[in-house]
Parts: C-alpha cells; sequence; structure tokens
C-alpha cells in the first residue's frame, strides 16, 4: 500500500509549490524524484529550484552523476537516485510511481474531475490518501 497525496494547485503556479515541497523532502533526509512529461516545465521547474533561497541541488536523468543528485527531474518514474519520493508535477499519473513509498501529485483546476476519478480507483486498491489544498495565504491544509 503506498501513500498518495493529492495537492489541487489553486493560488501558486508549480513552479512555486515544487521547490518548497522539495525543501521538505530535502530537510527530512530523503532524496526525490521529479517528473514531468513536458520537457518545458521540466526546465522551468530546473530553473525554480535554482533560484530556491541559492539552490536546491538538482539534475536531469540520464546526465552525468543523475544517481547522486538529491533531486533528479525525469519524464518518468524511474529514481535512478534511489528516491523513494516522487513529485507528478504535471499532474499525469503513472502506475510505476505507485512502487514508491510516498507519491505527491500536483494538479490544476481544469484537472480536477480526473483527480476525483484517480482518487476512488486508488482508494480501491487499498492506497493510503490525502488531499491537501491551498488556503488564500498560501498555507497548504490538509482537507476533504
Amino acid at each position: 500500500m503506498a501513500q498518495v497525496d493529492f495537492y489541487q494547485l489553486s493560488r501558486d503556479p508549480v513552479e512555486r509549490v515544487v521547490p518548497s515541497l522539495a525543501s521538505r523532502v530535502l530537510d527530512a533526509g530523503g532524496k526525490l524524484l521529479l517528473v514531468s512529461g513536458d520537457a518545458g516545465q521540466r526546465a522551468a521547474l530546473s530553473d525554480a529550484l535554482w533560484a530556491r533561497g541559492g539552490f536546491l541541488a538538482h539534475g536531469e536523468a540520464g546526465a552525468r552523476h543523475a544517481e547522486r543528485q538529491p533531486v533528479l527531474l525525469s519524464d518518468r518514474c524511474e529514481a535512478g537516485n534511489g528516491a523513494r519520493i516522487a513529485i507528478l508535477a504535471d499532474g499525469e499519473w503513472r502506475e510505476e510511481c505507485s512502487g514508491f513509498e510516498r507519491t505527491i501529485l500536483l494538479f490544476a483546476p481544469e484537472q480536477r474531475s480526473g483527480a476525483q476519478g484517480l482518487w476512488r480507483d486508488l482508494r480501491e486498491a487499498g492506497n493510503a490518501l490525502r488531499i491537501f489544498k491551498q488556503d488564500e495565504r498560501g498555507a497548504w491544509r490538509e482537507g476533504r
């Protein structure tokens, strides 16, 4: 059984949310796999990670020393850096991510109906699920 956390983006764009989530994973001593099928989005996320308080060390899957990166950006759920936590930044579920200890699915308002269907499917499969929503100040709260 995997832990899947749904983060409904309503206030801040994904490029602003990911560095904060990545910092929390790294502060807890973990490694992270950051997944997006969109090369442009991965580039924007890389820029956002560089801008975060100096920068959060990261690299692209397939690049030299990828296995040593605390945050690895990829288009697939293959943790070449040994990460046990994955963030799906493009809002697209990948079945391979069910093998991670925790997967964070970021989804935009227009992806809400797909996220609801996925929630039902994952719940029926016995996964532990949580949803987080952002309040008007930008704080994340666990919700229903």
